[in-house]
């Protein structure tokens, strides 16, 4: 028995190692993004970048009424939305204000426009950004590239 306890934790130490960590963050980061990218291409129109489809603005104005914003205003603003911050976490930029900002959706998207996909689909999206929201972007992020250029004020200072 003893064998085995000692073999799951050097498992545990080895998978709990800075280079693992940063894998999973980047896996997170990548994958919450891919949702929201994917949902702002459904958006736009098919090969432009940020031109707003008809289907998006009737969806907008007639099945997404219950967003708080005119739809004229809300359909944008989420197409725009999921193509930065999407962009911003794969490349691990403000990885926690993305996060929040796709947060903040995920909840417009659960109070206003389907309520009942808290368990298969919402619960996971705010998992994912509380990680990164608790975490930051991790070692294979900007965030740590400029956190290792930036000097930082001394503590006894």
């Amino acid at each position: 028995m003893r064998r085995l306890i000692d073999w799951h934790d050097r498992i545990v130490r080895l998978l709990s190692g800075r280079i693992p960590g940063a894998v999973a963050l980047l896996a997170t980061r990548i994958a919450l993004a891919g949702i929201f990218w994917r949902s702002g291409r459904s958006k736009v129109v098919e090969g432009t970048w940020l031109e707003i489809s008809d289907a998006t603005r009737f969806l907008f104005a007639e099945d997404y009424k219950g967003v708080p914003l005119p739809p004229e205003l809300a359909a944008p603003l989420a197409a725009w939305s999921e193509h930065l911050f999407p962009i911003l976490l794969v490349l691990g930029l403000a990885t926690r204000l993305s996060a929040l900002a796709l947060l903040g959706m995920t909840m417009v998207i659960q109070i206003f426009v389907f309520p009942e996909a808290w368990w298969s689909v919402h619960s996971i999206w705010v998992a994912l950004c509380l990680v990164l929201i608790a975490r930051g972007g991790g070692l294979f992020s900007l965030d740590a590239a400029a956190g290792r250029m930036i000097p930082r004020a001394s503590k006894s200072a």
